[in-house]
């Protein structure tokens, strides 16, 4: 009986499937938010997506030097950024290594996103990789990755989940 009461029932909701939907539209929002307004204070971006996603747009030299995923960084160092929600993607222009390059990332490509400045980390479920966008981008110089400065928690959702208390 005590085992019953320890586990979860499998949901018929698709929970999950939202909270990523919702969670993807906070990117979405604040990456909008900053292409209208520039980054506010101290805030700065890291993302990270799959490079072998379907419709990730890249020079084919970048690509080859990160054939999976690639982490950005957003500071005071990108141009162009451009948000379309309607096809969910964003585009950005970065300096690798002096030379600028577009990128052009669909939402769903994003594996995780996170604002050091506040500590907000995002994390996304992997998406199945499918076959890379083959369109054309100027091949451009050799880049170098960004790093990080510190680690950001994590947000959890565990916290806000209704606990029944044990039936004495």
């Amino acid at each position: 009986m005590a085992e019953d009461q320890e586990r979860q029932p499998e949901s018929l909701l698709p929970y999950d499937e939202w909270v990523q939907a919702a969670m993807r539209q906070v990117v979405t929002r604040a990456l909008a938010h900053v292409a209208a307004n520039g980054l506010p204070g101290e805030h700065h971006f890291y993302i990270t997506f799959r490079t072998d996603h379907a419709g990730v747009a890249m020079p084919d030299w970048l690509r080859s030097q990160y054939p999976e995923t690639m982490r950005i960084h957003l500071a005071r160092n990108y141009a162009d950024l451009r948000v379309d929600p309607a096809a969910a993607q964003f585009s950005v222009s970065l300096s690798f290594s002096g030379v600028a390059s577009t990128l052009a990332v669909p939402l769903s490509s994003v594996v995780e996103f996170v604002d050091p400045f506040i500590g907000l980390a995002l994390q996304f479920r992997a998406a199945e990789p499918a076959a890379a966008a083959t369109e054309p981008v100027p091949d451009d110089a050799a880049a170098a990755p960004a790093e990080p400065q510190e680690t950001p928690q994590v947000v959890s959702l565990d916290a806000f989940r209704r606990r029944t208390p044990p039936k004495p």
